[in-house]
């Protein structure tokens, strides 16, 4: 598979990212709390980051992406921008 699509929340905190990954255990919705929380400019799309296939990415968001299956939300995963969780989309 050379492309996926997936949402993402950053955060600048370890902790909010934990809170946020809580909120989701419980139902909430991905895309709300990407519009709440997230610090980049894909809050306005509910996180949604369109199709990427490998090298677009940093190294480690890349390598938690495609690991994910349809619909899985990843742990918080830190790079140089902050902590993401990651949903993979298609």
């Amino acid at each position: 598979m050379d492309k996926i699509r997936c949402a993402h929340i950053l955060v600048e905190k370890q902790s909010t990212a934990l809170e946020i990954q809580e909120k989701l255990k419980n139902g909430e919705s991905f895309a709300k709390l990407a519009e709440q929380y997230s610090l980049d400019g894909s809050r306005k799309r509910g996180g949604d980051l369109g199709f990427f296939g490998k090298g677009v990415m940093v190294k480690p968001f890349e390598e938690a992406a495609f690991k994910l299956n349809v619909g899985e939300v990843s742990s918080p995963i830190k790079t140089q921008f902050g902590y993401h969780l990651i949903k993979r989309i298609e």
